[in-house]
């Protein structure tokens, strides 16, 4: 069967990377493995288009091209990914109904406070519509769930956990000793990673409170060297802020293509992060995977991919960066606790966050939604 995917968003070929990105792909690649014809249908980004007239111009031409397409391919069921009101999806609810096929969206969000404010009230509306037009919404975070029941019936919404495919996240013991060896870390001292864009807002602010948090340690005369994996724009304010407070205990290795995150994971001996503001923390379980032990702040997105005490320390924000110092603390001085949480962490993310199994499932209840449109026909 045939699926038409699009990303208002952002599509499949957009050049920076994300975890939005990733989840995109996934979906795609996965569906297409479980047997289905999954085509991106249109690449039009719709964020904030109605602001300007040629915003509009290019809305009204990835219609008529969506059209065009989805009348060459006959879909069976239509699925946008991640629709919300910055980046409503405009075309979808158009182009199933006329089709008379499946609407779906994976990953949509709602609020209220939108429609209270001019500025996004229309994107608010806009998305509403994709909403009540939806046959079923799939959110992989469940903070989503109860504003979705707002506007869409309980049994239009399911909830499919976040995970990654654990096989592409294994721990590399000949990368460990590459990567080690180029940025000159010791074999005999504990390395701790952390990753993310540098980019204004909530990362930036995430990098800030996890070297605050380290330079207590330097305090306490503890062993370690920060391996610090990304780029963006504000990397000179992330260097100045990490080398201020941790002199000649931080290496940054730019930014790596995600393909290659095992090699770096594989690496440490401890991943760090503390999500301020995330959603979810995707590379939280892809650290896991490789058996790294995590430690993050005790907030909904890290919540969602670390097993608190099981596979991670996850402190609380109003400890400050006191708590987060002594989660980080405890690994460095327990290599037997270290290994136990990272063994348990390979597991979880095998076991509980597989995204094999929780795209078995969405593709499974799209053939039901195939299907029960057909016996309404």
């Amino acid at each position: 069967m045939r699926v038409a995917f699009y990303c208002p968003n952002k599509p499949l070929s957009h050049p920076e990377p994300s975890g939005d990105l990733a989840i995109a792909q996934g979906i795609h690649d996965a569906l297409r493995e479980e047997g289905w014809n999954c085509q991106e249908i249109v690449r039009f980004r719709s964020r904030w288009f109605w602001k300007s007239s040629e915003g509009r111009h290019d809305a009204w031409r990835a219609l008529m091209e969506a059209f065009s397409q989805a009348i060459a391919f006959q879909p069976h069921v239509w699925l946008t990914y991640h629709s919300y009101y910055k980046s409503p999806d405009i075309l979808g609810p158009l182009i199933a109904g006329v089709m008379g096929i499946p609407y779906i969206l994976f990953q949509p969000m709602y609020g209220t406070k939108r429609r209270k404010d001019a500025k996004t009230r229309t994107g608010f509306y806009l998305n509403r519509i994709a909403l009540k037009r939806c046959d079923h919404a799939f959110t992989n975070n469940r903070e989503d769930v109860e504003s979705l029941r707002r506007v869409l019936p309980a049994t239009k919404i399911t909830h499919l956990p976040p995970g990654i495919f654990p096989e592409e996240f294994q721990h590399d013991e000949e990368a460990r000793r590459q990567v080690r060896a180029a940025y000159g870390l010791p074999d005999d001292a504990p390395v701790i990673l952390t990753a993310a864009r540098f980019r204004p807002g909530v990362k930036v602010e995430s990098l800030e409170y996890l070297f605050r948090s380290l330079a207590l340690l330097l305090e306490q005369r503890l062993e370690f060297t920060l391996l610090v994996v990304g780029g963006g724009p504000m990397e000179q304010t992330v260097k100045a802020a990490a080398n201020a407070l941790l002199p000649r205990r931080v290496a940054f290795t730019g930014q790596i293509l995600r393909k290659d995150m095992h090699r770096y994971y594989s690496a440490a001996d401890i991943f760090a992060f503390p999500g301020i503001g995330e959603s979810l923390g995707m590379v939280q379980l892809e650290a896991q995977s490789c058996g790294l032990p995590v430690v993050a702040l005790d907030a909904p997105g890290a919540a969602q991919v670390v097993a608190k005490d099981r596979t991670g320390l996850l402190t609380p924000r109003e400890g400050s960066e006191e708590a987060m110092a002594r989660a980080i603390g405890e690994f460095l001085l327990n290599p037997a606790m270290r290994k136990a949480f990272g063994e348990r962490a390979r597991k979880y993310v095998r076991e509980e966050r597989n995204l094999h199994t929780t795209y078995r499932r969405l593709s499974q209840m799209l053939e039901v939604e195939v299907g029960r449109r057909r016996r309404r026909i």
